[in-house]
């Protein structure tokens, strides 16, 4: 059961409401977490320019759904390695690729090279060393890239925490991963 509720757009703030809608019509659908975060509309906001200005960045968007499934995996968020499975495969990820980057890999080098950054990132707090950069740099990523991978980063540990908060309702097929500790 949720411990915040997701919001039909009719009772969200009026703040939230043509944000949802905008979600809707773009998605098909309103996400449970997107719902949740109408609560509060600078939030949502906040989210949603976030993600949309990193959609317009280097980065394409395969390469941001590994990204999110890492993150996902490292801090055991069901929904976001649902829906990020979901919009992984949309984005043209087969399968068993998706589970790779759910658990930290993948078969493509740079990818790996970005996940790999991506994980540091989470594990040590942003506080990465010379080595983590020197090995994606060799892996190509260049500073703008690896700047983009820490904005990700920091998008997807946000909604990987406020699901965890909220315990959102998954509304995408469902993915399995651990759950996380809590306190």
């Amino acid at each position: 059961m949720p411990r915040l509720t997701a919001l039909a757009p009719a009772d969200a703030p009026p703040k939230a409401r043509p944000l949802l809608e905008n979600v809707r019509k773009g998605l098909g659908m309103v996400p449970n977490l997107m719902a949740t975060l109408a609560h509060a509309p600078a939030a949502l906001q906040a989210y949603l320019g976030f993600s949309q200005a990193l959609g317009g960045g280097t980065l394409d968007a395969p390469l941001r759904e590994r990204i999110a499934l890492a993150v996902a995996g490292a801090n055991s968020c069901g929904y976001c390695a649902s829906a990020h499975t979901a919009l992984g495969a949309a984005a043209g990820l087969p399968k068993d690729e998706l589970a790779r980057n759910l658990r930290g890999d993948s078969n493509d080098p740079r990818a790996a090279a970005a996940i790999d950054l991506a994980l540091a990132i989470v594990a040590k707090k942003g506080v990465v060393g010379d080595d983590d950069l020197a090995a994606a740099r060799e892996a190509g990523l260049t500073d703008g890239e690896i700047v983009e991978v820490v904005a990700n980063v920091a998008l997807n540990i946000f909604t990987n925490y406020l699901n965890h908060v909220a315990d959102t309702v998954i509304d995408f097929p469902v993915v399995d991963v651990p759950t996380p500790a809590t306190i």
